[in-house]
């Protein structure tokens, strides 16, 4: 337990920056708020940190205060041992968060709670002395780490207070119940003279009425908790819908109002918002505060927030209507800086520091890829360069498309299944590819949105999974010309393979683009010719404007003096994959790599790919949370640029003064340190170590000269758009459409099922 405690404070040490004096405080402008009393929104942590660690643990608690913003509330759900003593437990229920059902699995019991029959293991069943020395916690929610589980000590409300947090807030679900059987919420706080307890909740009216002198003379704040709108509150014995109806006569027993945040933003069955509730302006006219509940950066929310968890907090604290007046969440960093850096931020806001935020096919996560719609959102939502890969159609159109295979991003398969062919230079699977179709061909399908993480139920913006148009390229510097983008960035794959066996010749159209579009004779907008073929590269040498951008598809570790010397020859940058910067072991951060500074000490830039909001693609380390790992890498590894297809985020997060680590501020969005919070867990918990990742070799820069484009008459026709001739066997087809055909009707399963 020592080495656990100490290895922690560690962790905290490396995770936190040190608290800014009053007077750096009281330099940040002031910002109005439009809550019950004109103050900042209160975040307050649920069970401390404990979308990282055991519900109400100490490095819960102590994560919790460090790493928010000051005057953090800290919040603990009140159980009731046999003797009367009381836990910090989120359920009433010890097996949900602790080890007990191991300990005593013959101990199981059933209680009727507010009508209820539950099953499990009762606090009430045993003395505090037995919790403490046999029970330890464990996270309750099965996304979150595990390897914290069983380490840890169940605390009770006396331990929490000891600490001293910034404030503390007691939540009473259960009086009723525990009354039933001879124990006495009212009479455990009096027993406390409600010291150091600045708020108490509860869903119960007949309780907040019992304690309302005490917690007046102690002025402690009194605040009635609805849950279900259908749920039967004990005391009165009718709905909270019910009594949702008359907010003022709350307003006689509690301060305030404590809702699950549905009650102010419902969603629809979709899981889009629906118009706000009144709710809120109710309850201000009322003279009641509202807090609101169900807040964590791991669960799915509504597709408007674009799997951002800042997004959804602000809907709710800087809408221009309204605001809350506090936040329960899991993970109160996020809450606090969504409020403290976010917040009323305006659009025109110059960016912090040089990184460069640029799109992977536009707005990718919101609207299907490289569409008009997906560029115009990036556009609007602050991004700095636009890009396009270059793809070509059969009639020699070039277009930007994520992929020559149209089969995941555009409804290809529903119409041109017949048209599948395996091209093994490109990838190892069958395809429908665009140099198979004419452009009329292609234009006849629609864009669909691609949904890396499909597999794991994640769907992203159903409603709009088949908006946009597809972009020509000519369209597409159009685009970044009329909007004045700050760059571009043209994506060349297969070229040699489209050159020699297509008679394509993709780099001669890049080319022949950008000398219509005049942007080979200009420095206001970037260009970037990216690459992962370096003789491609090596084409547009002649051209100085251009910073050419070389792709490294594999995880990296190192890269030596030969390798960095062999890109020289042939790029400016490079765009390397987020694990070339940062390892991650079963989705914790373990390790920095030095290829940034080993990049930068040769001048060459460094852009990381491909980041993406879903919380099932960020590491532990992050919290969850896209932003997190946006300052890793732009504060932490120094990278000249990020590649996202969130844009969004990533603007707002260069846009908050948080961002910028030399400022003096009260708050400050602080980069990860790989490695520190896996440490914490016991060393048998942890994951195995990964092997490192391998040293680039000089020889996976070098590519062979590109062929020259090979006089193929028939792929270029223009006509009819007939489809190829058969292979000499029809095994390779037939295998082919029988594998595009189990691809659809998974597709369509998977859509059916959504």
């Amino acid at each position: 337990m020592l080495r656990f405690f100490f290895l922690f404070s560690l962790f905290i040490h490396s995770c936190v920056a040190a608290p800014k004096t009053p007077a750096a405080a009281a330099a940040v402008p002031a910002k109005k708020w439009l809550t019950l009393t004109g103050q900042e929104p209160a975040v307050v942590a649920r069970g401390g940190f404990s979308g990282l660690f055991p519900e109400s643990s100490a490095p819960a608690n102590d994560m919790a205060v460090s790493t928010s913003s000051p005057g953090l509330t800290m919040l603990c759900n009140l159980q009731m041992s046999k003797d009367g003593v009381g836990l910090c437990l989120s359920d009433i229920r010890l097996d949900n968060a602790t080890t007990i059902s191991t300990l005593f699995p013959k101990a199981q019991k059933t209680y009727k709670v507010n009508g209820q029959d539950l099953k499990g293991w009762f606090a009430l069943d045993y003395d505090a002395d037995t919790i403490f020395s046999n029970v330890s916690l464990v996270q309750n929610i099965f996304s979150r780490p595990s390897i914290f589980d069983g380490q840890m000590p169940v605390s009770a409300v006396e331990d929490v207070l000891g600490t001293k947090p910034p404030k503390f807030w007691l939540s009473v679900q259960y009086d009723a119940f525990y009354m039933e059987h001879k124990l006495s919420a009212a009479e455990y706080l009096r027993s406390l003279r409600f010291r150091g307890i600045n708020v108490i909740s509860s869903p119960e009216i007949g309780f907040l009425k019992s304690i309302g002198m005490d917690a007046g003379r102690a002025k402690t704040k009194l605040i009635f908790e609805f849950k279900d709108p259908q749920a039967i509150e004990p005391t009165t014995k009718k709905k909270y819908s019910e009594l949702q109806q008359n907010l003022a006569a709350i307003k006689a027993f509690a301060s305030g109002v404590l809702v699950p945040k549905d009650y102010i933003w419902p969603v629809d069955t979709a899981k889009y918002l629906k118009p706000a509730t009144t709710f809120v302006a109710d309850a201000h006219k009322a003279g009641l505060e509202v807090y609101a509940s169900g807040f964590a950066n791991d669960m799915r929310t509504s597709f408007n927030y674009s799997f951002d968890p800042s997004a959804e907090y602000l809907q709710f604290v800087d809408n221009g209507q309204f605001s809350v007046d506090g936040i329960i969440t899991d993970f109160p960093p996020t809450a606090s800086q969504a409020i403290t850096c976010f917040s009323h931020q305006k659009d025109n806001i110059p960016k912090a520091g040089h990184a460069l935020v640029i799109t992977h096919n536009g707005a990718s996560g919101d609207y299907p890829g490289c569409t008009d719609l997906a560029y115009e959102k990036a556009i609007n939502d602050g991004a700095d360069v636009i890009d396009c890969s270059v793809q070509m159609s059969k009639d020699g159109i070039a277009f930007c498309h994520d992929s020559a295979d149209l089969t995941a991003s555009t409804t290809a398969m529903t119409t041109f299944m017949s048209r599948a062919t395996s091209v093994p230079e490109i990838q190892p699977t069958n395809g429908i590819f665009s140099f198979d179709l004419t452009w009329a061909e292609i234009q006849s399908v629609k864009p669909q949105i691609e949904n890396p993480f499909t597999s794991t139920g994640f769907l992203r913006n159903p409603a709009n999974k088949n908006a946009g148009k597809f972009t020509t390229l000519v369209d597409f510097l159009e685009i970044s010309k009329a909007k004045a983008v700050t760059g571009v960035l043209i994506n060349i794959e297969n070229a040699a393979y489209l050159a020699s066996k297509k008679g394509l010749g993709v780099v001669d159209a890049v080319k022949s683009a950008l000398t219509n579009s005049t942007l080979d004779k200009q420095s206001t907008q970037k260009v970037l010719i990216q690459s992962d073929d370096s003789s491609v590269l090596s084409s547009f040498e002649t051209v100085p404007p251009y910073t050419r951008v070389l792709s490294i598809d594999k995880e990296i570790g190192d890269a030596p003096k030969p390798s960095i010397e062999e890109i020289k020859k042939h790029a400016d940058a490079v765009n390397l994959k987020r694990t070339s910067l940062v390892t991650v072991s079963q989705s914790f951060a373990t390790g920095n790599t030095s290829v940034v500074e080993e990049m930068h000490k040769a001048n060459i830039s460094v852009y990381v790919s491909v980041l993406r909001n879903e919380y099932i693609s960020i590491a532990f380390d992050y919290f969850s949370d896209p932003t997190v790992e946006l300052a890793t890498f732009i504060a932490g590894s120094g990278v000249d640029g990020v590649i996202t297809e969130f844009p969004a985020t990533a603007t707002r997060y260069l846009r908050s003064p948080c961002s910028d680590l030399n400022k003096d501020q009260p708050y400050a969005i602080l980069p990860a340190e790989a490695g520190a919070l896996m440490a914490v867990a016991d060393k048998e918990a942890q994951p195995p170590a990964s092997a490192p990742n391998p040293p680039l070799d000089a020889k996976d820069v070098i590519d062979p000269p590109l062929p020259p484009v090979a006089n193929v008459a028939s792929s270029n026709e223009t006509g009819g758009g007939q489809p190829h001739t058969p292979p000499p066997s029809g095994t390779v087809a037939t295998a082919a459409n029988l594998s595009l055909s189990l691809l659809a009707m998974m597709a369509f399963g998977l859509l059916y099922t959504a």
